[in-house]
């Protein structure tokens, strides 16, 4: 066989957050990757950069299945570089003061919608308890006196956390180490010849006048809850949660644990926010989902003030330490959730165009999935063996 002809790849990766960064990473490692034969481009929609949307607003939970990520901590230092560390996981169940109007933290004019983090974690009985009630010994951060039962979701070193918008920003700073390039502009076709995808048409993000096309043998379509806009087909909802950061006083510190909570709050009221200590003393709370309409852009997602003060609330109302706390952020974002169930959607789209390929529909998992994700699309794109079969979570099935 002739050595002399070698396959010249441009891939366009439409969308930048924890998904296509990773892509970019993974692309970019691979060992039959060569800046002399391989073109890798980010295009990212959002003026300020990746990361922008879910990727970078989440709570940044690792299971103990993801080993991809333990890996990627290992060789790239991520405890310094994007926060990594194990936490303690349980489920914490209590009363909640009185301090006004606690609220739903769902976003005004949508409808309530489980996020399901839950699944894939099971309750496990407690080996230490602190009295009856299951606290762990440094667990002081949530009031023992409103406590009614802690669970842990999972053994010593079954869970672990990453700081999302640093994570997704070291993928996508180790890829452009490589050759990676970053381009801003917004998706708006992906064109085609003869069925063999050919080039992403764009409008530049600095002159929204100017339509752009990059070149390209290979487009992977990431663009989260935005990934329909390219392709209509797509059975891709969008789901909004409102989260909040808050760090405590000076002097307080507060014990690594991820809690997902069930407050029962004065009135016969009841809320579950998620509450992420984090490696710098931030800690991150979560609220319910809700079915607000996606904007056109990631820049243009509206923040409901009144939902982030309902989460402020609620978790003041167990926590003196973070009802002390300053507030650093209110927050809101988007994740893709796949219309007709199951899901995320991987794999190449070839019975729209060859060499198009979707990663997307991860909905909250895509922070524990975005390695394996990468992994797979690195090979279906670069060659090599697979590492696991995409049968359940092929395009073929969902389009």
């Amino acid at each position: 066989m002739s050595m002399d002809k070698v396959e010249q790849r441009n891939v366009v990766i439409i969308g930048g957050g924890i998904i296509g960064c990773s892509i970019s990473y993974y692309l970019s490692r691979h060992p039959s990757y060569s800046t002399s034969t391989t073109n890798i481009t980010v295009l990212e929609a959002s003026a300020n950069g990746v990361a922008q949307g879910a990727s970078g607003k989440a709570g940044g939970l690792i299971a103990k299945w993801a080993i991809h990520h333990v890996k990627l901590a290992e060789e790239h230092n991520g405890a310094e570089r994007w926060g990594w560390r194990f936490v303690g996981c349980g489920s914490w169940e209590g009363e909640g003061e009185a301090l006004g109007e606690s609220g739903s933290g769902v976003g005004k004019g949508g409808k309530r919608k489980s996020l399901e983090k839950t699944l894939g974690f099971e309750a496990t009985t407690a080996q230490e308890s602190r009295k009856d009630k299951g606290l762990p010994d440094d667990l002081t951060w949530v009031k023992e006196e409103l406590t009614t039962s802690y669970s842990p979701m999972s053994g010593p070193d079954g869970t672990a956390q990453v700081h999302p918008y640093l994570f997704t920003t070291s993928m996508l700073d180790l890829a452009k180490e490589k050759g990676v390039q970053l381009v801003k502009g917004t998706a708006i076709s992906v064109e085609q010849v003869d069925r063999h995808v050919t080039g992403v048409t764009y409008r530049d993000r600095s002159d929204s006048s100017r339509i752009k096309i990059l070149p390209a043998t290979h487009v992977v379509l990431s663009a989260g809850a935005w990934s329909p806009s390219i392709i209509p087909s797509l059975p891709i909802a969008a789901t909004r949660a409102h989260s909040v950061t808050i760090h405590p006083k000076a002097g307080v510190t507060i014990s690594p644990y991820v809690l997902f909570t069930e407050i029962s709050l004065p009135h016969s009221l009841s809320a579950s926010p998620e509450i992420y200590a984090r490696p710098d003393n931030e800690v991150y709370v979560c609220g319910p989902g809700d079915d607000s309409i996606l904007p056109g852009n990631v820049d243009d997602v509206e923040i409901d003030l009144a939902a982030c003060q309902s989460i402020i609330n609620q978790v003041s109302s167990i926590s003196q330490e973070l009802r002390e706390g300053e507030i650093d952020k209110r927050q809101a974002c988007f994740l893709p959730v796949v219309r007709t169930g199951g899901g995320p959607i991987i794999g190449e789209a070839d019975k729209i165009v060859k060499g198009l390929y979707i990663a997307t529909g991860h909905t909250c998992w895509g922070i524990c999935n975005a390695p394996g994700t990468a992994k797979v699309i690195t090979e279906l794109i670069m060659g090599r063996n697979r590492s696991g079969s995409l049968t359940k979570l092929a395009p073929s099935r969902f389009l």
